[in-house]
């Protein structure tokens, strides 16, 4: 077997990530509060334990993907956190979209623990994860960055090293923002479309070979029945979750605010998908918001 790592969040992206690393034959024990993702890891050769202390102590590779800020937190610091439990030079990886300012302090305790930390947010969505495909935006030292590389490339076809600790996130946040907005944007254009009698895959084909083109055109349309394999076409499940595009906003906001930039679009954006997860639809997939703009006041 090849490299011993552990893999901490086997969710929606997680899992993928973790059997790509499987296939390419490192040991790899994953951990997840999910029941049934863990069996999942393990019907695909994953390792599993009950003891996630016993297994980080003997990681070379320690790889997170989890929900927000403060499950990362509560990862890796205190007396029961990873860096309390993982042995000097381990590695750490946090593929996770937090905060940048829990990334610097997550990745200072990290260097003062003799640990080399990367913040290492993905974009390119379950397709991406599955097939190896992501984008990684790494922010860290490049020494840490040529140590991971190799495990990396097995999970995703681009990695951009975006500088110090924390810029990963930085270049997340300012990507998802774009994205948030762009999925409204596509979402309202093929509305207007559809309320003046046009088929919807004819808007979005005109649409995608013309200057409106953008990645959920091409992609990862939001209408129902326009493309195939994406959430729209499946009653809007799995993929990116309404709250996690909400806290990703929110983040960007946050962000906005601390450096005095403006994100007018952004905000409202925000404030979109926060009406949106407060009617019910939290748990669906962002595209979804394709519906809020059809609903009839």
């Amino acid at each position: 077997m090849g490299t011993n790592i552990v893999f901490i969040g086997l969710g929606n992206m997680g899992l993928p990530m973790a059997q790509n690393l499987v296939r390419a034959g490192h040991a790899v024990t994953g951990f997840d509060l999910v029941p049934a993702s863990v069996r999942q890891f393990a019907d695909g050769g994953g390792l599993v334990s009950d003891d996630q202390a016993a297994a980080i102590q003997a990681a070379d590779i320690v790889i997170t993907m989890l929900p927000a800020s403060r499950h990362v937190l509560g990862a890796y610091l205190g007396d029961t956190g990873i860096l309390a439990q993982a042995r000097p030079g381990t590695l750490l990886i946090d593929c996770s979209t937090i905060s940048t300012e829990a990334a610097h302090q997550v990745g200072r305790a990290a260097q003062e623990q003799g640990m080399p930390m990367l913040d290492a947010p993905v974009s390119g969505g379950t397709a991406g994860a599955t097939n190896g495909t992501l984008t990684f935006m790494v922010g860290g030292e490049a020494s840490a960055l040529a140590a991971a590389r190799p495990y990396l490339d097995v999970m995703g076809k681009a990695i951009f090293h975006a500088g110090g600790s924390g810029c990963g996130q930085t270049v997340k946040i300012c990507n998802n923002m774009l994205l948030g907005i762009l999925m409204i944007g596509t979402s309202e254009a093929i509305r207007l479309g559809v309320a003046n009698g046009l088929d919807p895959k004819v808007v979005s084909d005109v649409m995608a070979k013309s200057s409106g083109r953008n990645w959920t055109l091409d992609v990862y349309n939001p209408c129902p029945g326009v493309a195939e394999n994406v959430p729209a076409s499946r009653g809007y499940t799995g993929g990116f979750g309404v709250d996690l595009m909400l806290k990703d906003l929110g983040l960007a906001v946050e962000s906005a605010l601390a450096s005095g930039a403006s994100v007018p679009l952004g905000a409202l954006s925000r404030n979109l998908y926060s009406l949106h997860s407060k009617a019910g639809s939290g748990a669906l997939d962002f595209s979804s918001i394709y519906q809020l703009l059809g609903e009839k006041a």
